[in-house]
């Protein structure tokens, strides 16, 4: 079943000529690019990359076996090393002479193990007997030394995402010196000794086959894939991971525990280790952000979800050229063709496919029942906003009242997230307020992640539909949506009117106005304009909803004018200007209005008395009561705001009443 699979190979891979006798295959790390290299090169170099599938097709003259061809970041400069003691370059830059010309490693008697491109212009040669660091001037077709390093050197790797080489010194292999490069520098690091496993055999080495750099949750750790023997008693081999920062020790950060033995193989794919195990044809997943056990200083960790294979693949053609009409063939998965790079990359160079390798979150919802942990893991990957939405549709649909605790801290963990995003988002708002010129471009604004999760979308894609379930019953529905309020309020995010007005809404369709007004009262339901409205249009079904609504815009103090509104659109003119009075408005308040309202109540004691305030108003401010222009025209029913009437001549007979 297709929900038993989390990992998948990606459904577009790049397909190049497999190896033969006559093609010889690499690939380059760093570019993320596949080379064909057909007898030498004299009949063909077909480069494809993952991401501009744009192949780049080329000849060169064979001049013997080629070990190692990498291009320049940029791919103007290839490199190629046929031997031990050189490597080739040539330009493929405009207007540059595209003769080769070559560089011979500086240590004599040196053996050259392989080369790093580091920049566009940069490179590094790799010798048994340490690290040469080279700037190529393609226009004088030469290099220049920047900077040299003598080791003894058994094997090494590169990560190109954070342009650092390790090289494995001591007789046991486990000693490992690192070098950062950066513009044009090179820079020692800390070297540090690696644990090799309990083992009745003194001769044992560590392997560059179990080692791996990787970037995991923005930090470099080197992993290393430990066996045991079947003397040492063990439950199975470990992979463990070593934090190597820019500065300062490394350290021995985590272990991942495999619980098994055999042949391994690592990739890294969104932030999480895929350890591959060939015996069962199966990969187990680990999350190092997830909680395990620790003593302190290291961190056991048990694969997140049981073992899986990888999703069965049809191979639609039997290798690059497709054939019409053939049948799709099934793709013999962990082959032992198979070669992994990192962080997520497969390659079958006999069937001539390289694969990405991904994660599926949709299946890992079944595989993984604790909704706390299963959150903890989703929050973490980088297409998981959907997921989690259907998530929460559906542990609110299943539950029952006893699963209130669960929700809760659900909906805690996605306000956390939630809040993280808007603390950023507000401290780069004032870093951009109070610097100046270009210090605030350089400011970087905070990145919204699909883990945000925010009310808009809780509202729209969970609880609008969980208010709508039949079969929930009508208080549980309303102590779900009270649970999702406390959690924003605990985490100190203001809740937006919309969820009030949904919690108003469910309340008065089970005519729960005992709970609204106790809501109301004890303010469980914070203060808006927008609800005090919604509250007015409920005076229908429940009249006291007309003197709440009075009451929370009265506490608002900002909204005098609406309360006046209100007021009036109720004929209440003599508590509109009771109210008026009470806030010291009275005596820029518009007289048209209250006496347009008094007029439309055809109670002319009303407007008598109206008229007379208003009058006396007058003279108190300018010794006059006449009225000013505009003040002196009043409205019908009939007529909108912009139609008026003369004061009508019954006015003076009201005067002298």
């Amino acid at each position: 079943m297709d929900q038993d699979y989390y990992l998948e190979l990606s459904d577009r891979p790049v397909l190049f000529e497999k190896a033969t006798s006559l093609n010889c295959v690499f690939f380059d790390e760093a570019n993320k690019q596949v080379f064909a290299v057909r007898s030498g090169g004299a009949t063909g170099v077909v480069v494809k990359g993952t991401e501009d599938r744009n192949p780049i097709s080329f000849r060169m003259e064979d001049k013997g076996e080629v070990k190692c061809i990498k291009f320049s970041l940029g791919n103007k400069i290839l490199a190629v090393q046929r031997t031990t003691k050189t490597v080739d370059f040539l330009n493929l830059i405009q207007d540059y002479s595209q003769l080769e010309y070559s560089q011979e490693c500086k240590t004599r008697n040196a053996r050259i193990m392989g080369f790093c491109w580091t920049s566009s212009t940069e490179i590094v040669f790799i010798t048994d007997q340490g690290i040469e660091f080279y700037q190529v001037l393609p226009e004088k077709r030469t290099l220049k030394l920047l900077k040299s390093q003598s080791i003894n050197v058994n094997w090494y790797i590169y990560c190109p995402e954070s342009s650092v080489i390790l090289l494995s010194t001591a007789n046991l292999c486990n000693v490992l010196q690192p070098f950062y490069f950066r513009g044009g520098t090179m820079s020692k690091m800390a070297k540090f000794e690696m644990e090799l496993p309990p083992t009745t055999t003194k001769s044992l080495k560590i392997s560059e086959r179990d080692i791996a750099m990787a970037t995991i949750y923005g930090q470099l750790y080197v992993l290393f894939l430990r066996h045991h023997s079947k003397a040492s008693n063990s439950a199975g081999a470990e992979v463990v991971l070593y934090h190597l920062p820019r500065e300062g020790t490394c350290k021995k950060m985590h272990i991942l525990k495999l619980n098994r033995t055999g042949k391994f193989a690592l990739n890294i794919v969104d932030n999480l280790v895929v350890v591959h195990h060939q015996d069962t044809e199966t990969s187990v997943i680990f999350d190092i952000r997830l909680r395990g056990e620790t003593d302190g200083s290291v961190t056991l960790h048990q694969p997140v979800l049981p073992a899986r294979s990888i999703h069965p693949y049809q191979m639609p053609v039997a290798g690059p050229s497709a054939v019409v009409g053939q049948v799709p063939a099934p793709c013999r998965l962990y082959s032992s063709s198979w070669i992994v790079f990192q962080p997520d990359i497969i390659i079958s160079a006999s069937e001539g496919y390289l694969w990405h390798l991904r994660i599926k979150l949709q299946p890992i919802v079944h595989l993984l029942p604790d909704k706390g942990k299963l959150m903890d893991f989703l929050l973490q990957r980088r297409d998981c906003k959907s997921v989690i939405l259907s998530v929460c549709s559906q542990m609110l649909s299943e539950a029952d009242r006893q699963s209130l605790p669960v929700i809760a801290t659900v909906f805690d963990k996605l306000s956390s997230e939630y809040k993280r995003y808007l603390d950023a988002e507000h401290s780069y708002t004032l870093a951009v307020e109070t610097s100046q010129g270009r210090s605030s471009m350089l400011l970087k604004p905070p990145v919204r992640g699909q883990a945000v999760i925010d009310q808009s979308d809780m509202y729209t894609h969970v609880l609008c539909v969980f208010t709508e379930v039949k079969e929930a019953p009508h208080k549980f529905i309303i102590a779900v949506l009270m649970e999702y309020i406390r959690s924003l309020n605990q985490f100190q995010i203001p809740v937006q009117h919309y969820l009030y007005e949904l919690v108003i809404k469910t309340l008065v369709q089970h005519n729960l106005f005992y709970m609204l007004h106790q809501f109301l009262q004890y303010h469980v339901l914070s203060d808006s304009k927008p609800l005090a409205c919604l509250l007015l249009s409920l005076e229908s079904v429940y009249p006291p909803a007309h003197q709440l609504s009075l009451d929370m815009l009265k506490r608002l103090s900002t909204a005098n004018d609406e309360i006046v509104e209100v007021l009036l659109s109720k004929h209440q003119v003599l508590a509109a200007l009771r109210f008026v009075r009470s806030i010291g408005g009275h005596d820029c308040a518009s007289a048209r209005k209250f006496l347009d309202a008094a007029k439309q109540t055809s109670d002319n004691m009303l407007f008598y008395t109206v008229f007379r305030f208003f009058e006396q108003r007058n003279h108190r401010l300018r010794g006059n009561p006449n009225f000013t222009p505009g003040n002196n025209r009043l409205r019908t029913k009939s007529e909108s705001p912009a139609e008026h009437l003369s004061l009508p001549t019954s006015m003076n007979k009201v005067k002298n009443y």
